[in-house]
């Protein structure tokens, strides 16, 4: 049984991931909101990644940042606030968290991390300009974090594209916007936070031993394919 530190597992993917693992290993999570659920091998602590400081651990086997934001708007309307505020949730906190746990984490049972990038760092989609700029430094993080602990930690990252959670409602908020995010998908699908907490399970795992500084495209063909 392994221990991992999980930011921002009380909802969505964050949440997935918590009651995936749950059953085979510890987890401690770090979030602003309570888990609205308990388990025996769940520890929760309040935090606000940005503001709080981070409680101290004795030991950990791994991190998984989850925190994120869609600030979509035309470029025009994007104020350097919104890029400031999107770089904090998803690089700053992200920095805070491994600057934090990498020296428990590095004397850990085969230590790995996990962190989220989206498939709008790598294909260019209107209005994504803050929030890929972002995921974008989010990437560059695992790979440049993930050669400077090798071989000790894997660093790996998972880029979804939508996902049906709450940080998503508002793409998906009626059958219209659901029907077309459903065909723009070579196979006419989006993602269920479960399907991503399988992969993120899997590149924890031992199974995932030879696998660092790589992001996984969990994209429904979409970044892939023309069809």
């Amino acid at each position: 049984m392994k221990t991992f530190i999980i930011i921002g597992g009380s909802k969505g993917i964050g949440r997935a991931i918590t009651e995936n693992l749950l059953d085979q290993h510890n987890v401690i999570n770090l979030s602003r909101s309570t888990p609205a659920f308990n388990h025996d091998n769940l520890t929760h602590h309040t935090v606000d990644i940005l503001q709080d400081d981070l409680p101290d651990l004795e030991q950990a086997d791994g991190l998984i940042y989850c925190p994120g934001s869609i600030n979509l708007k035309p470029i025009g309307r994007l104020d350097l606030d919104d890029f400031r505020s999107d770089f904090e949730i998803n690089v700053i906190g992200a920095v805070k968290a491994m600057q934090k746990y990498i020296p428990i984490i590095k004397k850990g049972n085969k230590p790995a991390m996990l962190f989220f990038s989206t498939v709008a760092a790598k294909l260019g989609m209107p209005y994504h300009a803050s929030v890929a700029a972002a995921k974008s430094a989010v990437e560059g993080l695992v790979k440049s974090v993930g050669a400077e602990l090798a071989p000790t930690v894997r660093v790996n990252a998972i880029a979804p594209t939508v996902t049906d959670t709450e940080l998503a409602s508002n793409l998906l908020r009626n059958e219209k916007m659901i029907s077309n995010i459903t065909d723009r998908h070579p196979l006419k699908k989006y993602l269920n936070p479960t399907e991503v907490a399988q992969m993120a399970s899997f590149l924890l795992s031992d199974q995932a031993a030879s696998i660092s500084g790589q992001i996984f495209e969990m994209d429904c063909g979409i970044v892939s394919f023309k069809i």
